[in-house]
């Protein structure tokens, strides 16, 4: 018989052993939302009953940790983050990968995370840099300790928003659920929970980092594609402005006689273009679902 919800989640995380770590916390954050608030509502009202008969009448409605871990895993089977790989592509020839990229979803949907970063990790960044500046400088007033708190709880608010632009664009399996905070804690206990608790720490550390990482990237894909724009039309680009191809300390004006190959190079350099998304999206999405995930102890 479970008499502590600790044990029922320790059970529901043992029944869920390698699962997503993402998947592992969302139901565990169910769980335990469930079952304070379903305790917390029935210790206020008589008769008054122990922990553990009503955390008893609790599991025969929610599910025993099996029935929810089995649950958990139907619905993950069938819920899959549109661009996630869901089964392994086929031995191609080098060609057939080179210009299949254009046909791989994946792909697209890192090159529109990449310049959709550029914008939310400025935003992200500039909530990071003055929130936690303001809240550093506040810690001297009495006012510091709302402040402070509120401003911890946004870099979880923010981590959960990152995650689901991750999971949606990269298909990444990231939480779906904000970590659960007891509601019966006062606010010392809950200050406490959010300042030393790593996962607060890591989603700022994050935060921090994947601005300069996904401005480096837009740069890259910016001007990969905007060169490779550029050269399929150059000759457009000529005959109608007269501009120079590059400019680096003087203008580069290309023989006419090289124009299809100029055209060319700037298809390839699209393709190409598409293969680098893809990879620096799979990369960031590791990151940030070690960044983003809280590790289950």
């Amino acid at each position: 018989m479970i008499k502590k919800i600790e044990e029922y989640l320790d059970q529901l995380k043992k029944e869920l052993s390698g699962s997503d770590p993402a998947l592992v916390q969302d139901a565990l954050s169910d769980a335990e939302e469930h079952f304070r608030t379903a305790l917390d509502e029935a210790l206020e009202r008589p008769p008054e009953l122990s922990e553990a008969d009503i955390l008893q009448a609790q599991i025969e409605k929610y599910g025993t940790p099996p029935e929810i871990a089995s649950a958990y895993k139907e619905i993950e089977s069938r819920i899959v983050p549109t661009f996630a790989i869901t089964k392994p592509l086929s031995p191609r020839s080098f060609q057939a990968k080179f210009f299949g990229v254009i046909k791989e979803a994946r792909n697209w949907g890192a090159l529109l995370y990449i310049f959709l970063s550029a914008l939310t990790s400025l935003l992200f960044f500039m909530w990071v840099l003055l929130g936690g500046t303001f809240s550093l400088f506040s810690l001297v007033l009495i006012i510091g300790i709302p402040v402070t708190g509120f401003f911890l709880l946004s870099l979880r608010g923010i981590a959960l928003l990152e995650g689901l632009i991750v999971e949606a664009l990269l298909g990444v399996r990231m939480p779906r659920k904000p970590i659960f905070i007891r509601k019966g804690l006062n606010w010392r206990q809950k200050y406490k929970a959010l300042a030393t608790e790593s996962y607060t720490w890591k989603a700022f550390a994050y935060l921090i980092v994947h601005f300069p990482l996904a401005w480096l990237h837009f740069m890259i894909m910016f001007v990969m594609i905007g060169f490779s724009i550029k050269s399929v039309f150059y000759p457009v680009w000529y005959w109608g402005l007269g501009r120079s191809l590059i400019n680096i300390g003087q203008p580069f004006y290309p023989p006419a006689w090289s124009y299809p190959m100029v055209v060319l190079a700037g298809v390839l350099l699209f393709f190409a273009a598409l293969h680098l998304a893809g990879l620096m999206g799979k990369i960031h999405g590791k990151f940030a679902k070690f960044m983003l995930v809280r590790k289950q102890v």
